[in-house]
This record gives C-alpha cells, structure tokens and sequence, in this order.
C-alpha cells in the first residue's frame, strides 16, 4: 500500500511530466503522436518514479516508448528543472506502456461485433419477460 508521501510524489511527477511532455515531446517523438501520463507509481524509498504513458495517433507505439527510452537522460534533467524547488531528491524515471485504452477499444469491438452477430443471447432466453 502507497503512504501518502508517495501519493503525493507521484501526482507531482505526474503533473509536472505532462505538462514537460506538452512541450518537450513534439521534439522527441514528433508532431503526430499524443503521448499522456497516466499515472505514476513511487517506491517506497521514492528514489524511482515508475511513469505510465498512454500513446495515440499513431501505429507504431514501440517506436515512440524507443524514442523516450533514448531521451531519458535529457527528459529527468527538464523534469529536475521543473520540480527542484518541491523536492530534494529527484527520483530516476523509467517508462512503461499503458495499453488499457486500447484493450478497452478492442473489447468493446469484439462486444459490438458478438451483438451485430447476435452471438450475446437474448435476454427472453436468460428467463426475463
């Protein structure tokens, strides 16, 4: 369970990094792809922030994660700019993919799909009516 000290860290990185990557990532990654934080998870010694990126607008989403991957170094130095006022350590970053909204569209998909196919059942066949 995450104390609220790590709560709190990480909804600062979190803050801090989207608003970096609203500036910063049209350079890194280019103009197409929409890269979001979606959450962030501190250890409990809050020496590692473990970053959640959602990315849209483009097929190729490995290549962007690469693109963060090379630009690591340089993204914590903005980062430690940006929140050196607000903490005393800045913790190291890696970058993880967050694909729950492509698996939430894909579902829905194969739901959509199972019912145009009238493969979910009728609800007078479940005992209603």
């Amino acid at each position: 369970m995450e104390s609220k000290r790590q709560r709190q860290i990480a909804e600062l990185v979190k803050r801090n990094f989207g608003a970096l990557l609203q500036q910063e990532g049209g350079y890194i990654y280019g103009h197409e792809a929409l890269v979001t934080v979606t959450s962030v998870k501190m250890t409990p010694d809050l020496s590692l922030a473990k970053i959640y990126l959602s990315v849209y607008n483009t097929e190729n989403k490995q290549a962007v994660m690469l693109q963060m991957e090379e630009m690591q170094h340089h993204l914590k130095q903005i980062f430690a700019q940006r929140v050196r006022r607000h903490m005393r350590r800045i913790p190291d970053i890696q970058f993880y993919l967050d694909d729950t909204l492509d698996e939430m569209y894909r579902l829905n998909a194969l739901f959509d799909r199972l019912e145009s196919e009238n493969q979910l059942g009728d609800d007078a066949e479940n005992g209603e009516g």
